[in-house]
């Protein structure tokens, strides 16, 4: 009989391996004390001793992808980013809870594993964690020969993060009159590509996407898409440390733009009254608004428009809220205030 080897059939082991050296620094650099033992396990191991301080720990969890932005790291061969990406859109949503993120686990599935190319991905996650303060544990990459195109390829990722029950903030304790503060976002983040994707990519020729259009201050439109999402953790929690009580509740603003995002920091009885006029719409954002013909309503509820979190605050703290927001290097501004109503956003009529 021929025999066929797992590398016949499109699988190279040795390859695989030579990949985990070579993302080993750059797992390395964002361990945490807690964590146990090395990459390479059959799990990752992370101490719960730090929560013993706790009165009583909450731990949350949170899982998400980069969807298909990816499509347009693939097509421009920039893959050092899109790592960051997959952190924020988990860190981001446990921190809506008022949750310090633990650790993080990534799972890259590919149609040719090189370890170049899986090296940028994975050192844009460690990048990512560095910035959440997240170790990142463990994870996996899985070569798909026959399924996927070799170039091809796609991210998942988990966090654990954890936050004491008295501490958490959520709808429960937000109040008519709360003011919204917002921080600005680097541009669509990770969500809305689909049609980012149909109105700004598709039918255009690389040298489109390498065009430096005054609005976009010396970046090319490919650059710009590709911005990595901005990871709030920090800032926000030196909030929430520094000034215990003064941050009611906290929204990501992912896909469903601020519509449908900051209501799920609501409760049933008051509305956010949120005015789009008081901050700058990113230039990349307003050119694709424009050309797919998007109306402001519509525009509202595809992408973050600029806001990439929402803080809904005390009326007596927001000036703390706001100074301690820019000590840590935020530029945040008030968008709106809370209303009666029944757990919607609501926008001033024009």
């Amino acid at each position: 009989m021929t025999q066929v080897t797992y590398a016949d059939a499109g699988v190279d082991i040795a390859e695989g391996a030579a990949a985990v050296d070579a993302i080993k620094d750059a797992v390395h650099s964002t361990y945490r004390p807690e964590v146990i033992g090395d990459i390479g396990g059959f799990g990752g191991l992370f101490s719960a001793a730090a929560m013993k301080d706790m009165e009583d720990p909450i731990l949350i969890s949170g899982t998400d992808g980069v969807g298909t932005k990816l499509k347009v790291a693939q097509l421009l061969d920039k893959h050092d980013t899109v790592g960051i990406d997959l952190v924020a859109m988990c860190v981001n949503d446990i921190l809506a809870c008022g949750a310090e993120p633990l650790f993080f686990l990534d799972y890259v599935a590919i149609g040719k594993l090189r370890r170049e190319h899986v090296a940028k991905v994975v050192g844009g996650i460690a990048d990512g964690c560095r910035q959440a303060g997240c170790a990142l544990v463990g994870g996996e990459m899985a070569e798909h020969p026959g399924v996927m195109d070799p170039d091809d390829y796609d991210l998942s990722g988990f966090c654990v993060g954890v936050v004491d029950r008295p501490k958490m903030i959520g709808p429960d304790n937000v109040k008519k009159d709360d003011v919204v503060v917002g921080l600005r976002s680097s541009g669509f983040h990770s969500n809305g590509y689909s049609l980012v994707r149909k109105v700004m990519v598709e039918g255009k020729t690389a040298e489109d996407l390498a065009a430096t259009p005054e609005c976009l201050g010396g970046k090319t439109v490919g650059e710009a898409l590709l911005e990595p999402t901005r990871i709030y953790v920090k800032p926000v929690l030196s909030c929430l440390r520094e000034l215990p009580g003064a941050v009611h509740a906290l929204a990501h603003i992912t896909g469903g733009g601020m519509t449908e995002n900051l209501n799920r920091a609501l409760p049933k009885h008051l509305d956010a009254l949120v005015d789009p006029a008081s901050w700058e719409v990113p230039a990349i954002t307003q050119m694709t608004v424009e050309a797919a013909g998007l109306t402001d309503e519509e525009a509202l509820k595809t992408f973050n428009m600029g806001i990439g979190m929402a803080l809904i605050v005390d009326p007596a703290q927001v000036d703390a809220v706001i100074d301690q927001l820019k000590s840590q290097g935020e530029d945040p501004c008030v968008i709106g205030s809370i209303i009666e109503g029944t757990g919607e956003v609501a926008y001033p009529e024009k």
